[in-house]
């Protein structure tokens, strides 16, 4: 019997219905002028679509031309509900979305179910919005994949970056780090911020952004750390915020979107 991880926050963070989320996600895509090479690997956030969703499309239009190339999606966020050290798998076999399901990669997960920071830890997972929110996009964009989630809790650039090397792979594989910016700052002063956080990830200087900085910090260290072994070059393809979406300037979240090639 499949076992199936549904969805928490269809209807909330994005619509619940297939037909209206369909149509929503394929208009932000659709409004994006995108170009370059097909990256490696992108940051994205993880808010309620009207408020993040335009900010996605922008990275996420980077890897439609990708669509039968990339097969497999590792994805990591972090931990919102559940406080663990290390990076939680599912026992999962799939991740159901109002589009339909998507496969929880098995071999991928036995390559590092072995590391002594990866844990199956349901319930890290269960009320999670930070990998959900990213699925219909990548449904959109690249129709079939296999999936390895990762919900990251207290971990070190060092066993963040274990993870994902063991995972690297080829052009098949795809890395998305889900992370928003600052939170809850006037829209001046989170500007700055952001901006100083977007130089900090382009410039690959993990050391520089701090928790309050972004709520993926953890995942998106680990990601900068394996980008400077390698040799990747991070660019911004958008930073906007709250206040530039759907929402007041009292109180803004900040978004940006990043490619590694």
């Amino acid at each position: 019997m499949t076992s199936v991880r549904n969805p928490a926050v269809a209807g909330l963070f994005y619509p619940d219905d297939p037909r209206e989320l369909h149509a929503m996600v394929a208009e932000y895509l659709g409004a994006v002028h995108a170009t370059g090479a097909v990256p490696k690997a992108i940051i994205a956030p993880h808010a309620g679509y009207i408020y993040s969703g335009p900010i996605a499309a922008s990275v996420y239009a980077r890897i439609q031309p990708a669509r039968g190339c990339i097969t497999r999606v590792v994805l990591l966020g972090p931990a919102h509900r559940v406080g663990f050290h290390g990076l939680a798998l599912s026992s999962a076999d799939c991740f159901q979305t109002p589009l339909g399901r998507v496969m929880v990669d098995q071999e991928a997960v036995k390559k590092i179910s072995g590391l002594p920071q990866v844990h199956v830890m349901d319930a890290a997972h269960m009320q999670e919005h930070s990998l959900e929110v990213h699925l219909p996009f990548l449904q959109e964009t690249l129709g079939e994949f296999s999936l390895v989630p990762l919900v990251v809790g207290d971990a070190g650039p060092n066993e963040v970056a274990e993870v994902l090397e063991a995972l690297w792979g080829g052009p098949e594989t795809l890395i998305v780090i889900s992370s928003d910016l600052s939170h809850y700052h006037d829209y001046k002063t989170a500007q700055k911020l952001d901006r100083a956080t977007s130089q900090a990830i382009e410039q690959l200087r993990l050391e520089d952004i701090q928790y309050d900085h972004a709520c993926g910090r953890n995942p998106v260290s680990g990601l900068l750390q394996v980008a400077r072994s390698r040799g990747l070059k991070a660019k911004t393809v958008d930073l906007r915020n709250s206040g530039d979406t759907a929402g007041s300037h009292d109180r803004v979240v900040g978004y940006g979107a990043y490619v590694f090639e």
